[in-house]
């Protein structure tokens, strides 16, 4: 796929979207987008860990309802935020491209632990060779999602799909990093569910501060005539 395919056709209308429309935008977009995802993670949260000691056609089947039932409030808070400044927008599309990419990236998520004893016994060259690719399906599933709306309305977006690759690749590391000094042996329910929403709170702002740069800096750029 070429730079002018990943580009999209031309948005409609010509020249920025008003600087009035844009006014405070990175602050709704924290704002709306933190606490949607936020919100979102409380489903995996209930569900994922409950079928961890199944089998594994029950586990990524959870991984699937996990990740629509996130992808879909992501979607929705990130898509009321948008229709503020791009009217046209479907949130629709929008919503139900997330809902379904972040299934696919819940489920690419969770094979290595759920086929561990198959993967573990092969060499590590080709561990890392497969890895690799699911690694990038994981990151750039949503980016990619909402690259195929977004271009109906925003010159360039595909740089849309790099931007939200890096907001989660940053917001995955924060969560680990607040999580996993805080995760310990013996922990009561209560606790690791606490300290899993810290990790996803810290993840989400992350998250959120990252695609909202990259949204502000997008809806800057002049529209192709």
């Amino acid at each position: 796929m070429g730079p002018r395919a990943l580009a999209g056709p031309p948005a409609d209308g010509v020249g920025r979207v008003p600087e009035a429309a844009t006014d405070g935008l990175l602050g709704r977009w924290l704002r709306w987008v933190t606490a949607g995802e936020l919100l979102g993670f409380l489903v995996p949260s209930l569900v994922v860990p409950l079928v961890l000691d199944s089998a594994a056609p029950v586990v990524l089947a959870a991984a699937v309802v996990a990740g629509l039932g996130e992808g879909t409030v992501l979607g929705l808070a990130q898509a009321r935020v948008l229709r503020g400044v791009l009217p046209a927008l479907s949130g629709r599309r929008w919503v139900v491209g997330t809902a379904l990419a972040a299934a696919l990236a819940w489920v690419v998520g969770m094979l290595p632990s759920t086929l561990y004893d198959t993967w573990s016994t092969w060499p590590v060259g080709v561990a890392i060779a497969l890895g690799l690719p699911l690694a990038l399906v994981l990151l750039t599933s949503i980016g990619v999602a909402q690259w195929y709306e977004l271009r109906r309305h925003v010159a360039r977006a595909g740089a849309w799909v790099a931007a939200t690759a890096l907001a989660w690749g940053v917001g995955l590391t924060a969560f680990g990093l607040v999580t996993t000094p805080l995760w310990q042996p013996g922990q009561g329910t209560a606790l690791v569910l606490a300290i899993g929403l810290l990790g996803g709170l810290t993840m989400a702002a992350a998250m959120a501060l990252t695609t909202g740069l990259a949204l502000r800096r997008l809806l800057s750029e002049p529209r192709d005539r």
